[in-house]
């Protein structure tokens, strides 16, 4: 388990993404967290240059819908990335597990399928507390990172396209 605030980085690493578009989708369960990751990654986007304007958000009832939302607007907008964000914590059934394995798989699908990058924002913690703290605690923000992924998994793409 991280120990330090991964939300601070290299700024000068990253890409402008002043000419990039994004789609974030983002769970309503657990929304104290949630929506701070979505606080984050939206923040991050436009520090870095993107209009607001380029960033899409829609929301979803659960983590388990993540991808399905994922793939639609993947399909459905020209956008170059899909940053998808939620948080699952652990209670005393089964259910963690099939949320979390289902959703890891179908956005690990939609990688390897798509042509656009699909950002894994899924917080699975084990209580709220570790979810807090990796929501704009003292873990930093997950949002945050999710975003910086995003915009150098589609700067990675413009690359390999003007390769």
């Amino acid at each position: 388990m991280a120990t330090v605030d991964l939300s601070k980085y290299d700024k000068d690493s990253v890409p402008s993404a002043s000419e990039m578009t994004f789609g974030i989708v983002v769970s309503d369960w657990n929304s104290d967290v949630t929506f701070s990751l979505l606080q984050g990654a939206r923040e991050t986007l436009i520090k870095h240059g993107a209009d607001p304007e380029n960033i899409c958000e829609f929301h979803v009832p659960g983590s388990f819908e993540l991808v399905y939302a994922s793939k639609r607007v993947s399909e459905e907008l020209d956008v170059d990335a899909v940053i998808a964000l939620g948080c699952v914590v652990r209670g005393g059934t089964p259910h963690f597990d099939y949320v979390c394995q289902g959703t890891t798989n179908g956005l690990s699908k939609l990688n390897t399928e798509g042509t656009i990058p699909f950002i894994f924002g899924l917080l699975t913690t084990d209580d709220m507390q570790q979810s807090l703290d990796r929501a704009g605690g003292k873990l930093g923000n997950k949002g945050v990172e999710a975003a910086i992924t995003a915009i150098k998994m589609v700067d990675f793409n413009k690359k390999l396209l003007d390769y």
